[in-house]
């Protein structure tokens, strides 16, 4: 899913969510002839009638409002803070990444493709009466919203952003036709604050709510471990009839605003491992969405590129140089110097949790917090 018009959402120069990042995926896509491999697809904005299957009427009236005069935004509902600084447009750029998600959503509930990727969206922390950390409209919610409207009776939703998955979490708090895991940066250090591994779900749906909190500083095998020692065993529980993933990437080493350490080839693994896990136990039907990100440059484009090319069936081998057009490209936009390579050079491993934990381990601390507060509510063991 691709229309130019995304990199409208655009919160201002000295904002960290440069839509410059959006621009140079898209080069980096079309620099390896992905976008040859794969459909490319526009949708039209996302309607008030799509939009209200998350969000009030009169938080959508306000986004319209201060779209027209960002002069009026002073602060309610989340518009006008220094997180989410209101711009001319606002409600149709953010209509529009919504109605991205939302058209990849149908496009697999109707058998046209098996898989979709939109990294423009993955807007997770919008809330259904506010705008929250960067986020103005949940796209991630809104084509969940929509696939339980056409039917769909068990969604997944797999969150590995750094930050927690507020919004989505909440959007479908009391709902059990939906499993949210969101695997992030612990709340003790991080925005929003929450995503505690014992927010499991409310009484209608316990156990449908996962958060595995991972202590600041986790690298490649801590997360890769951390990842493996809860999220296949729960797909393989639960059998969702479609998996939604959102691939943030801002848990890589030099993203600014967060405190992981994981590196491009151990997003990599993760996102193949999605899509293994889509197949296993979703028949593929895999809408891959981006999320957070702000290191513009070095991580988010290679990061997001590879998503498309493990998506389109064409992955793209890690040590494959950087091609030289799109280098030139980088500079000509930012005056930076890219990358050389698709690899930060990492050959990621993980031992197995079946082999055995450290109850020392702040990782395994951490996974271990996760499956005893949810895997008996699902009847799992822990």
């Amino acid at each position: 899913m691709w229309d130019e018009a995304v990199t409208r959402y655009d919160f201002g120069p000295s904002h960290p969510m440069d839509p410059v990042r959006l621009a140079l995926t898209m080069g980096l896509v079309r620099a390896f002839g992905l976008d040859r491999a794969m459909e490319v697809r526009a949708a039209p904005a996302a309607g008030d009638s799509t939009l209200r299957l998350v969000h009030r009427d009169d938080y959508v009236a306000a986004v319209r409002e201060v779209s027209e005069d960002p002069g009026v935004a002073d602060g309610s509902y989340g518009l006008g803070t220094m997180d989410d600084p209101a711009f001319h447009g606002m409600h149709e750029a953010s209509a529009l990444i919504a109605g991205q998600s939302v058209a990849g959503a149908e496009a697999l509930w109707h058998g046209e493709v098996e898989h979709a990727v939109n990294f423009a969206g993955g807007l997770h922390h919008a809330m259904p009466g506010g705008a929250a950390g960067f986020c103005v409209y949940n796209d991630a919610s809104l084509a969940i919203a929509r696939l339980l409207e056409l039917g769909a009776e068990r969604v997944a939703y797999v969150d590995v952003d750094v930050h927690h998955g507020d919004g989505v979490q909440a959007a479908f708090w009391d709902d059990p036709r939906v499993l949210t895991i969101s695997m992030h940066e612990h709340p003790r250090t991080l925005f929003p604050q929450t995503g505690w591994p014992e927010e499991t779900g409310g009484p209608q749906a316990e156990g449908s709510a996962v958060n595995i909190a991972l202590p600041a500083g986790t690298g490649d095998e801590g997360w890769l471990r951390a990842f493996h020692a809860v999220v296949p065993e729960l797909l393989a529980d639960f059998r969702p009839q479609v998996l939604v993933t959102q691939h943030g990437a801002d848990t890589h080493f030099e993203d600014p605003l967060a405190h992981l350490a994981v590196s491009l080839d151990a997003q990599r693994a993760v996102q193949e491992a999605c899509h293994r896990l889509a197949h296993e136990y979703a028949d593929g039907r895999w809408l891959a969405l981006g999320g957070g990100g702000y290191a513009v440059v070095d991580v988010v484009p290679r990061s997001w590129t590879h998503l498309v090319g493990i998506a389109a069936h064409r992955p793209v081998d890690p040590e494959t140089p950087v091609p030289a057009s799109w280098r030139d490209e980088v500079y000509a936009r930012t005056r930076q110097s890219a990358p050389a390579r698709m690899t930060d050079g990492r050959s990621p491993s993980w031992p197995d949790w079946d082999a055995g934990y450290d109850p020392a381990d702040r990782t395994d601390q951490a996974v271990l917090a996760t499956r005893r507060a949810v895997f008996p509510l699902r009847g799992m063991l822990a």
